[in-house]
């Protein structure tokens, strides 16, 4: 997650938990919906940046290194930042048994300790809809991006919503939770514009809750439920999570 802005914030006090860290992917990812979300999502990736080899990628809010790994599988060389040393633990001991080349460093999403553009392109995936200071940390992407930002979002359009207003009630009654914040898609366009950055594509993964898939548990279900979904235009109307890719807007 990110770092200092507020040390209290839960991206911090969460994620620098030892077990939280430990036991990261197999909740986001296990099971055979989770499987299916990190199979898509690693696809959005590679087809957004197409070129991977010999790049030089970013992952901001790596975690436990799953984007930076996938990066560095494909050829580039990859730095990736954290405010969580727990998180970075789990994501270099993943690197040493893949034999894989990633820098993993704590750092702070806020206030990047980077030169100007000295990456080509820059990730960062579950991490604005957490941290202190979203505009900020997107600034900070493409401050140090030279070609490409890529992020994620919940969308105020989809039912995460109900889901965020839920938890930030749930949050403030003292609950261990995750308040995350949604956003409608103006308002990323905006902040990744005052950047020098213009939404190049976007992709909405799913019209139904994620939670309601894994509660049901079925890939079979998922892939036909949403496809008839989409099918009848409610993905591109109602689709979360958002993952988009902006490219740095050329001076004419």
């Amino acid at each position: 997650m990110t770092q200092r802005a507020t040390d209290d914030h839960y991206s911090y006090t969460l994620y620098a938990d030892p077990e939280t860290a430990r036991t990261f992917d197999d909740r986001r990812f296990g099971g055979p919906i989770g499987a299916l979300v990190a199979t898509s999502q690693a696809k959005v990736l590679v087809d957004f940046i197409g070129r991977i080899q010999g790049r030089t990628i970013l992952d901001v809010g790596t975690g436990t290194g799953r984007a930076a790994l996938l990066m560095a599988g494909g050829g580039a060389k990859v730095t990736g930042i954290d405010a969580s040393e727990q998180m970075l633990e789990v994501a270099r001991a993943r690197a040493a048994e893949q034999g894989a080349a990633v820098v993993f460093r704590v750092g702070d999403a806020h206030a990047l300790d980077l030169p100007n553009r000295s990456f080509d392109v820059s990730i960062s995936l579950r991490t604005v809809m957490h941290t202190p200071g979203w505009r900020a940390c997107i600034a900070e992407l493409c401050r140090v991006s030279d070609q490409l930002v890529i992020l994620d979002y919940p969308s105020s359009r989809s039912v995460a919503a109900l889901q965020s207003a839920a938890r930030r009630l749930l949050h403030a009654a003292g609950a261990r939770t995750e308040p995350y914040r949604v956003f409608s898609h103006a308002e990323i366009a905006e902040a990744l514009k005052a950047g020098g950055f213009s939404v190049r594509a976007r992709h909405q993964q799913f019209v139904l809750p994620i939670a309601v898939h894994k509660a049901i548990g079925s890939r079979r279900f998922t892939l036909g439920i949403e496809r008839l979904l989409d099918r009848l235009g409610l993905r591109k109307l109602f689709g979360s999570p958002v993952t988009l890719v902006a490219e740095r807007c050329r001076i004419s």
